[in-house]
């Protein structure tokens, strides 16, 4: 009989630990279905606000009744009310996919740009046709065509990213509200750089709004994170806000983003330049350029400089190579020996090869331990050669042969070429970094502490704004043709 009852005593524990594990597991689904709902409600409450601005520029812009005829009826009223509607529905998608996200301001504001850009490419591009019986079209003169509601949807996406933010911000354990002296830095660096481009308004608010969505890192993914905003600020500033206050009208067709795309190579370098000091200004006290200043104390500070130097020149070198592809095929050489006062074409190959290894020398300071894996390499080499075109070919090349900077429409055009070879540079150089930067594990640190803390930080940098910011690049490189190509 004792032994039966301790079997019964046994059976009644584990049924017990049986039942409480099932009701955490309960409490925790639980926990995750309010949080869904949550996030849901808010996102619908976004995209009702990104779907109001992005209605309003539509309604000054005529649009709305396009919209209507989802319904087959061209009257205004309807094509808001389904406008709203889509709005609606698309954002509490947007809510669902960035509650895994980290709610960040920054975060969240790039991942709503890129959610509006996809679904430009999914609605008006693709799927609107297709509903009204109309071949898809996607080519050139029928993207430029739909320019303006490229232009909306990004509107629409920034506007769902800003006010999902502020609705969750009571949640959100990442939320922190800027500072005084965070608005300050930022303005104090935007005034600075906008006094170098000409544009000192511009730089006091893009540098008062970097405040808003800065974040904590080290320099090399702020100069990224700079170079998007910026991008960002050509489209909402240039194209948008000053056309209303100044004119009271609006106009996103490709003729108008043309005549001031010699604005946005400006706003790119203002974006960056804010990001930059922006974060210099933050590391006063600090090591500039070091990642992680515990790290400091177990390695020689020279042999870990020397061996990022050695890694990015090899990267450079990588890069350089495959860039030359492209500098052949467009006969680039003899323009770059100008540098140095030659026409020959070997001595712009070489003069060409000391410029990659700079650069990948630069990016190995700006980017170390910060390549988690093949696809965070090239995301970040891909934006660091999408900023070095905009700076390099696009500026410091014509300032350094004679030649007159040139940001007109046809100038940024005749660089196109320039571009591609830029982004092949990137991405190669990044993915050569990564390879060599991994194979140099810390030798104080087990494998195992290696890949923990490596799984931290790329769950981090997943969970950031990293991967919008690869992408929107991206997606700057494919816009480009369609502002300053012929008009249809």
């Amino acid at each position: 009989m004792k032994g039966t009852g301790e079997v019964g005593r046994a059976q009644a524990a584990e049924g017990t630990s049986i039942g409480r594990a099932q009701a955490a597991a309960g409490t925790s689904q639980l926990g995750r279905a309010m949080k869904a709902r949550d996030a849901a409600i808010s996102g619908a409450l976004a995209g009702l606000a990104g779907g109001a601005a992005f209605a309003g520029t539509m309604a000054i812009q005529g649009q709305l009744a396009t919209v209507a005829s989802i319904v087959h009826t061209d009257n205004v009223v309807a094509g808001l009310a389904v406008h709203m509607v889509i709005a609606t529905i698309l954002g509490v998608g947007f809510g669902l996919l960035i509650s895994r996200q980290r709610a960040r301001a920054g975060e969240t504001v790039f991942w709503g740009l890129i959610y509006g850009a996809f679904w430009w490419f999914l609605g008006p591009q693709t799927l609107l046709p297709l509903f009204l019986g109309k071949p898809v079209a996607w080519d050139l003169a029928g993207a430029q065509a739909l320019l303006p509601s490229l232009m909306g949807h990004l509107l629409y996406g920034a506007v769902s990213g800003i006010a999902f933010v502020v609705l969750q911000q009571d949640t959100d354990p990442f939320w922190r509200k800027p500072s005084r002296g965070m608005v300050l830095r930022g303005l104090i660096t935007g005034l600075a750089v906008g006094l170098v481009l000409g544009l000192p308004w511009e730089g006091l608010l893009a540098g008062a709004g970097y405040a808003l969505i800065a974040s904590p890192e080290s320099t090399g993914p702020a100069l990224v994170r700079g170079t998007v905003y910026g991008f960002a600020w050509w489209v909402f500033a240039a194209l948008t806000v000053e056309p209303l206050l100044f004119t009271v009208t609006l106009d996103w067709s490709q003729q108008a983003a043309a005549r001031d795309a010699h604005l946005m190579p400006a706003y790119v370098l203002l974006g960056a330049g804010i990001a930059v000091g922006y974060t210099w200004l933050g590391l006063l006290a600090k090591v500039l350029f070091t990642d992680d200043i515990r790290l400091v104390r177990t390695e020689a500070a020279g042999k870990r400089g020397l061996r990022a130097l050695g890694y990015g020149a090899l990267s450079g070198i990588a890069g350089g190579l495959v860039f030359t592809v492209v500098m052949l095929a467009v006969g680039e050489f003899p323009l770059v020996a100008q540098m140095i006062g030659s026409r020959s074409a070997v001595a712009g190959f070489v003069v060409h090869m000391v410029i990659a290894q700079i650069l990948g020398i630069s990016y190995a300071i700006l980017f170390r331990r910060r390549s988690f894996d093949l696809t965070s390499g090239i995301g970040w080499g891909l934006s660091y050669g999408f900023f070095w075109w905009t700076l390099g070919n696009l500026t410091l090349l014509p300032l350094f042969t004679g030649t007159p900077v040139d940001w007109s429409a046809a100038g940024i055009a005749a660089g196109f070429p320039s571009l591609v070879g830029h982004l092949a540079y990137g991405a190669a150089l990044g993915a050569v970094y990564h390879r060599l930067e991994r194979r140099a594990n810390p030798w104080w640190q087990t494998r195992s502490k290696v890949v923990a803390e490596q799984t931290v930080a790329r769950r981090d940098q997943i969970r950031g704004a990293a991967p919008a910011m690869w992408v929107f690049t991206v997606l700057i490189a494919l816009i480009i043709p369609i502002l300053v190509g012929t008009g249809p």
